[in-house]
């Protein structure tokens, strides 16, 4: 019974480390709330690279093509050096466009 104990307070105190790093569902790059989408014209690297199959140099890529040119619809995605078919089959459920923040400064 002692044993059963210790495994179940391991397993307990493992699973608190774990949330407190990240490491669990939201740092696998789960959405923050069913359903929800990331915006890929306003998503920081950090939060594009969470998307399966991404990776830190895909983010990179696609904050730097939006740079240049801001995405108008989901689609675009598959513009960006590393982004195919297959990829964005299995991000188009994820992600959503919405249009780019106005530039700062200019107008009145």
């Amino acid at each position: 019974m002692k044993r059963i104990k210790k495994a179940v307070v391991a397993g307990f105190l493992c699973g608190i480390v774990l949330a407190g790093t990240g490491r669990g569902a939201f740092g696998a790059g789960a959405a923050s709330a069913p359903g929800a989408r990331v915006n890929i014209n306003a998503a920081s690297a950090d939060e594009l690279a969470r998307l399966p199959g991404v990776g830190p140099a895909k983010a990179k890529a696609i904050v730097e093509y939006r740079s240049e040119e801001p995405f108008r619809k989901p689609e675009d995605l598959r513009k960006v050096k590393g982004i195919g078919d297959k990829l964005y089959d299995r991000l188009k459920d994820q992600i959503m466009v919405e249009p780019a923040a106005p530039a700062r400064g200019h107008g009145g």
